[in-house]
Formats: C-alpha cells, structure tokens, sequence
C-alpha cells in the first residue's frame, strides 16, 4: 500500500465528526467537492468506503471506527510539533465544564461521565444545565455552556456541529403486580388503561406523541405532567402505565423494586441523541477532550441499556 497522504488525515476526522461532507468543508474552510474528492481518495488507498449515506446523515464503517483514534493522534502530534497556542492537560485541569442536559438526560448521561472525570480529570468539574430549546444554541456560542447532550432536534445551522451517540427507544413503564405486568400487553389494553403521561416540549417525548397523533391512537392521559421524576412514585402506588426513553425506564426499574418494564404493543419510533457543540470553540482543546469523552463512553456499541 503507497504512503498515505497526510494532507487527507484532516478530512477523515472532520467527516467523522459532523457527518456530513458539506459542514466538513465549513469545518475545514474548503469546498464540498474538495471533500468529496479526499473521500474518494481515502476510500481508494484504504479500499473501504469509510463512510456510507444513510438516513441520519453519513455513517463510520468499522474500518473508519478503527483509523479515527490514529488519525486523531496524528493531528495532535502535528499540533504539538508546530507549537499549537495551547494544550489541554485534564489530570491537572480543575476547569468546570458545562453541560446542557434535561433531567433524563441528566441519569442518563451524568453517573457514566462522572466516573469519566474522577479516573481522567480529577480536579475538573461539571455543571448541568437547564435551558429551553430556544436558549441552547445561543448559550453555546457565547460560551455559556460548552456541550448540549441529548435530544435537540431543532439544533441546527451552519455554526452548531452535532455528533450522533446512539439511537435510543421507547419502553413501557408499571408497577409491578400492575393486572398487565401479568399478561401479554397487547394494543387494545394498552390504549384502554389509564397512563401518566410527560409533555415536554421538544424532548424525546414529542416523538412518541406524534407517532401516536398520526396513528389516530388515543390513550386515557390521566395524568399529564412535565416531569419524569416523579413516574415511580406515581406508577408504584397507581395502576397507571407511563412510556418514556428506555434508559430512564431502565433505570427506574433497577433503583425501584416497586417499577417493572413491559415491551410496548407496538413498533414505537426510535430517535438519536446528540452532542452538539458551536464552531467557534471547536478547536477549544478542554472541549475537544471532552466531546471525545463523550463519544467514547455514549455510542452504540456501548449502550448498557438492554435492547
């Protein structure tokens, strides 16, 4: 195999990170035909597509998986030997990042990363934040937070990159001896009983509501509320059934004896979760770090949730 062109190890990092040839090029200051061309090169000396189109956007082969960790060495080795402006040392940081996350995403993604932060960067620390959707994409590029993690469907624009993590799903929540923890759940049942059931605007929830609008599938909402905190209190002393996010009801069941899963009756539909993080601070190395800690703990093969 000839020597590779180090000019292409650029290329393949910024495809890996948003996805998409188009940003790739923002992110690099090129044109998107020159990107297309470097992918075509790099497919041709390592005889792998590397990255395939699907319906989220372009996706890694495992050949690709595999090169990223030595290309983004590579990088950070040339960075250094030029005398990049400044490095990022997280055993020695006591920076505070921050973090835009909701309360599942906050038991979804805070205990794993945490554990991240005492073994890696121990004086560093770590801020959730709250934020509507609205306010997200301007505190990212002031530098009010540093990441959003989770579900941001409306996150966009040519100046928020975005990261997939995994793709997540519904599952159904009750108390167990609930009557149908002890029988198969079928549609009919389903929709007859009484369910607690979480609007939140513009979270993951919206997905599962609108699939079931445009089914014209209809549930007795007992109870409507914004937040998931309170399900396994509710659902332990009730006979109400909730759906939500897997990882939470996973969670749930594993903290409360009292809360069991049940497999929806239906196909429901599955979403992505994200990082998102602005432009402006991509080449932030404390960031930077901390994206690829993210990525490293939170992707697919990773998902500790059972499927």
């Amino acid at each position: 195999m000839p020597d590779l062109d180090l000019n292409l190890i650029p290329y393949l990092v910024a495809l890996n990170e948003t996805r998409n040839v188009s940003r790739a090029g923002e992110l690099l200051g090129v044109s998107q035909p020159r990107v297309s061309a470097a992918l075509g090169r790099l497919r041709e000396h390592f005889g792998d597509p590397l990255f395939v189109r699907t319906s989220r956007g372009m996706e890694p082969t495992p050949r690709a998986l595999a090169l990223i960790p030595a290309a983004r060495d590579a990088l950070a080795s040339i960075e250094r030997g030029l005398g990049a402006p400044h490095e990022f040392d997280p055993a020695k940081s006591a920076r505070t990042f921050s973090i835009a996350l909701s309360d599942v995403g906050e038991i979804v993604f805070l205990p794993r990363l945490l554990q991240a932060f005492a073994d890696r960067a121990p004086q560093a620390n770590l801020r959730s934040v709250s934020l509507s959707h609205a306010e997200v994409a301007h505190a990212l590029e002031d530098g009010g937070i540093d990441l959003a993690v989770g579900y941001f469907p409306d996150l966009g624009g040519t100046n928020i990159f975005q990261q997939r993590l995994f793709t997540h799903r519904f599952i159904c929540l009750l108390r167990r001896g609930h009557p149908l923890a002890e029988r198969p759940l079928t549609l009919e049942r389903f929709l007859a009983c009484g369910h607690a059931v979480v609007r939140a605007e513009g979270r993951s929830q919206e997905v599962l509501e609108q699939y079931l609008a445009k089914r014209r599938l209809a549930r007795r909402a007992v109870l409507e509320t914004p937040h998931f905190m309170s399900l396994p209190f509710i659902l332990s002393r009730t006979d109400l059934i909730a759906t939500v996010p897997h990882a939470i009801g996973y969670a749930y069941a594993t903290e409360h004896a009292s809360i069991t899963l049940v497999e929806p009756p239906l196909p429901l539909p599955r979403f992505d979760l994200k990082q998102h993080w602005h432009r402006k601070f991509h080449n932030d190395p404390s960031i930077a770090w901390l994206r690829s800690v993210v990525a490293e703990l939170f992707n697919d093969a990773l998902d500790e949730w059972p499927k």
